[in-house]
This record gives structure tokens, sequence and C-alpha cells, in this order.
């Protein structure tokens, strides 16, 4: 029978098509000749037996000839003449006629291109035809290690099917994040809290199924955060095939406070008043972010475009706490509908003075 394949390939008589190609890949990376400079010759024939023993088997065709016949029977050879019938009539010898099938063996750099997408993966040049110009599909791998990493990843005949794409797979894609909305108070915002806030994510468990996993995220609100503010929990977000999770972002929103506006690091309280209060004066009575009483003189008139600073009494400074932004006073300032002429003579009176 000649060269036996199925031992040359290390698989049984009963191999499919999936051993053939395990067995395929594992060895052609073994002896595949740019890979053995130090002993190519050898390894050139051992390639080339490998190539030929998989177009063989791999081919039902072929494979049943040479499961027949042996490799004699694939070159279209003669098998030798059988005895003579059992009933002694003679001897019967069969002609090319009778046995047309020669078959012609596949170049080995196509068969080795068609698993790896080149002929010729361990040269460190770019281009070319395959390894001595025999019909490869050329392309090569701009460096050893790449070609390094190709070898580790099907020597164990790891993968499946007849080909594999040039270049390394791509790398796994980042979801993009998710965000929410994180609603303060200026009281939460301006002495600093903890919120606890509960998610529910899919994860793959120990057996690569999908399951809901509950988590509790703390995030810890820094006092004179602003509005905006993000705050980020890396890859919180689903479990997906060859996708790094979402990262989960929480962004600051101010809740509207019943007294107090924010601007910048400053607090605006707008205080009504009577004009008498606004040219006489006035007190200010005010309960603080973190409950204090403040109570604030105005001695200035008060105009409309008139503003009362308190200094250190606004939101503290996101980068230095302990110092504060101010406290600004605008007033409402009530006018009377209607004078009498009396009091208009005396308004005269008084202002002209």
């Amino acid at each position: 029978m000649g060269v036996d394949y199925y031992k040359l390939l290390q698989v049984d008589r009963n191999a499919k098509d999936d051993d053939l190609k395990k067995a395929y890949r594992k060895l052609a990376m073994k002896w595949h000749p740019d890979k053995n400079p130090n002993n190519k010759k050898e390894a050139e024939a051992k390639f080339k037996q490998i190539s030929e023993a998989y177009d063989v088997l791999s081919d039902s065709q072929k494979r049943a000839v040479y499961d027949q016949y042996g490799e004699d029977g694939l070159k279209g050879q003669m098998p030798p003449p059988p005895e003579a019938s059992a009933s002694g009539g003679g001897s019967t010898y069969y002609t090319h006629a009778d046995y047309p099938h020669r078959f012609s063996p596949r170049n080995p750099d196509d068969i080795f291109a068609e698993f790896f997408g080149v002929s010729s993966p361990f040269s460190g040049m770019m281009g070319g035809m395959g390894r001595g110009g025999g019909g490869g599909m050329g392309g090569r791998f701009p460096n050893d290690q790449f070609a390094e990493g190709i070898f580790r990843s099907f020597r164990d005949g790891g993968g499946s099917g007849g080909s594999v794409n040039q270049g390394p797979p791509p790398p796994p894609r980042k979801a993009p994040p998710i965000e929410n909305k994180l609603h303060c108070t200026l009281e939460d915002i301006y002495k600093g809290t903890t919120k606890k806030m509960k998610i529910t994510r899919e994860v793959f468990d120990a057996n690569g199924k999908t399951m809901n996993l509950d988590e509790i995220l703390t995030i810890n609100i820094k006092p004179g955060w602003k509005k905006g503010t993000k705050i980020t929990f890396p890859e919180k977000g689903n479990e997906h095939p060859n996708t790094i999770p979402a990262d989960i972002v929480f962004i600051v929103e101010e809740k509207p406070h019943s007294v107090f506006t924010r601007e910048g690091n400053d607090l605006i309280v707008t205080q009504k008043i009577t004009l008498a209060e606004a040219l006489t004066g006035c007190t200010v009575n005010l309960t603080t972010l973190d409950g204090r009483n403040l109570t604030v003189v105005i001695n200035n008139v008060a105009h409309p475009e008139y503003e009362e600073i308190v200094p250190r009494e606004g939101m503290p400074l996101p980068k230095d706490p302990t110092k504060k932004g101010n406290l600004r006073i605008k007033f409402d300032i009530k006018f009377p509908t209607r004078l009498t002429a009396e009091q208009k003579a005396g308004m005269k009176k008084l202002l002209a003075a």
C-alpha cells in the first residue's frame, strides 16, 4: 500500500473531517519548512507527505480509492493480477480502461494557505509568492512573533473550519457608557452625603450562562460638587460575548430649592421688602443649608439692582471644601400702588433733601 496516510496524520481509519483538520493543523505547523531552518530538507519531505495525506483522506473519492487500492491506485497503476476464479476458468487481468482513476497531488502550499490564509507565515518579509513560487497565496505575516501567535493557537488542534483570517482577531469592543441622572438636593451637595444605588445587570455564571446579578453601588457625594459632575463605575454594565461591559455613569443633577439658587460657588436668595424697608433698612433672617440661623442686617438703601454680599456663606469649593463662595441677597421691592397728596408732598420733601 506504500505510505500509510492514516498513520502519517496520526488518526484512525474512521477519522472524521474535523479529526483530519485538527491533525493537519497540528502537524503542518510543526513541520512547515520555514519553521525548521536547521532541518529544512527533512521538514520539506515531511510537510509534503502530511499535505498529501490530508489531500487524499479529506476527499471522499480519493479516500475510497486509497482505502481499496492504496497509494498505487491513486497513481493509476494497475493492481496485481487477482487469483484465478474459483471455477478454474483461468485468470482475469485489469487494464487502465478497467481502472481509470489517476489523481495528481495538490501543492502543499495551497493546502496550507487554505487553513492559515498564507503559505509562508514564518517569513519576516511582506508580499512575494509562496515558498519557491509554488503557487501559494503569497500573503505573509510581517514578523515571526505574529506567526508564532498563529502557531500557538493551532498547535493543539484548536479552532474549527478550514481557514482563518489573516491578522489577529479584532479586540473586544467597549460598550458605550450607560448614563443616569443622580438627583441631589442643595443640602446633599453642601454637606456631602452617601447614596446607594441598586442595579441589576446580566453576567455569565461559571458555566457560561447568562444570569441576573443585583449589586449595590455606593456613591460618596463630596461637598461642593457641581451640576454635571460624573461618577463612573467601570465595566458595571451587562456582559456580552466579545464585548467589554459598559461603564455606568451617574451625573449629578441639582434639585430645585425652595429658598436658594446656585450660581457657581455662590448662593442666591431673593428677599421681599417694602419700599420703606428698602429706603430705611431691614433685617433678613435665613436658615442655612447646614441648619444654622443666619441674621443679616441691611443698612444700605436697597434699590432694584442692589445685592447684599455675605462672604463665605455660599457653597463649599469642590477642590477645597474649607473655603466657600458668597451668599448674595437680592431684593424684590414692593412699591405702593397709590399715594395720597400728603404722602406725595412728604416724599418730595424727603427726597429733595
